[in-house]
């Protein structure tokens, strides 16, 4: 796999051209969900099928697709697998959070892939993106740790913008996650096909 360096350089590049499109994405996002949030229950139901369609937006920027602003509405057309996975990671996050914080941080990561496990393959369940997103990010949890990591100077600069830097920081951060899922499911499609073969 290729270097957290190299995956935010990937996430610049993408971005390049594409900022403003890239920050209406994510304002409207940002503005819908917490629009929602107007109703009790507003989030869990909507925060699903938004966030999928981010996800489509992100891995369509990331393989040089047609990345339109319409992309964040896609999730809806699976809206009750998004819905449930959304359920689903949220419920679990907060019973490992219960026990101690970290262990419900450490979980986080386990499931940080299970959108984009969902967005790639259509016939699957919620339940099994988890588990697929789990498997995949075995040894992986404490890289994508020091890449959110990395970021961490830009946060603080967006502090003292009022938050907002974070239109810019946002987008790049979720690009280079959308990225070590891109090199990721590459670099172990790999090592399986490898094995299949003999040849690793």
């Amino acid at each position: 796999m290729v270097s957290n360096k190299e995956i935010r350089a990937l996430a610049r590049a993408q971005l390049k051209g594409g900022w403003l499109t890239a920050i209406g994405v994510f304002l409207v996002y940002f503005i819908l969900v917490s629009a929602s949030s107007a109703l009790v229950v507003g989030p869990l139901i909507l925060g699903g099928p938004l966030f999928l369609g981010l996800v489509v937006f992100l891995l369509n920027k990331v393989r040089g697709e047609n990345a339109a602003f319409e992309n964040l509405f896609d999730g809806f057309q699976r809206f009750v697998p998004a819905l449930i996975l959304y359920l689903l990671q949220t419920i679990f996050i907060i019973l490992w959070s219960l026990l101690l914080i970290v262990p419900g941080i450490i979980k986080s990561f386990s499931y940080s892939m299970a959108f984009f496990i969902l967005r790639d393959n259509p016939e699957i369940s919620a339940n099994d993106a988890l588990k697929q997103s789990i498997t995949m990010m075995k040894g992986n949890k404490w890289r994508l740790f020091c890449l959110y990591l990395s970021f961490i100077g830009w946060m603080i600069l967006c502090v003292f913008t009022f938050g907002i830097g974070f239109l810019w920081l946002c987008p790049y951060i979720y690009l280079s996650h959308a990225n070590f899922y891109e090199e990721l499911k590459k670099s172990q499609t790999y090592s399986y096909s490898a094995a299949a073969d003999g040849t690793n």
